[in-house]
């Protein structure tokens, strides 16, 4: 199985920290049509009565449209990526260390493998770490 590395836009929303105020902010991506692959959801440390969720993949104008009417807007300064492929054991760290050789600094990271197959999701501070993120991992998993 080859690898595939895609740029792709993590939409973010704060919540409540109480029951059900995600339920709906996924409720209503749900009504729009969105078929989420990806969702990260933390207490803000700062704000402890508050709560981040970050999801993706939000397409087109439809999906757009219910991701704002559910309080989402794109992280914008999440340069992320996506990357899909074998699972193999210490793929993870052969990963963050060819990231860390070509001086590219993680700001996220998130993967999960199921069966053998890897999916995760990378973001960095700019789009010129996205970029040669990008070289040093096809460079990596070629």
């Amino acid at each position: 199985m080859s690898y595939i590395i895609d740029k792709v836009d993590v939409w973010a929303a704060t919540v409540e920290d109480r029951p059900g105020t995600m339920a709906e902010k996924l409720k209503t991506l749900a009504a729009g049509g969105v078929n989420l692959e990806m969702i990260v959801a933390r207490r803000m440390r700062d704000q402890p009565s508050q709560g981040l969720v970050l999801v993706a993949p939000i397409a087109g104008a439809a999906q757009s449209r219910a991701a704002k009417n559910a309080g989402f807007t794109k992280a914008e300064q999440m340069h992320s990526l996506r990357l899909e492929g074998a699972d193999k054991p210490g793929l993870a760290a052969r990963i963050s260390q060819a990231l860390a050789q070509a001086g590219i600094n993680l700001k996220g990271f998130s993967g999960v493998a199921i069966g053998r197959k890897a999916i995760a999701y990378f973001s960095f501070d700019s789009k010129d770490d996205q970029k040669k993120a990008i070289g040093a991992l096809k460079k990596l998993l070629k």
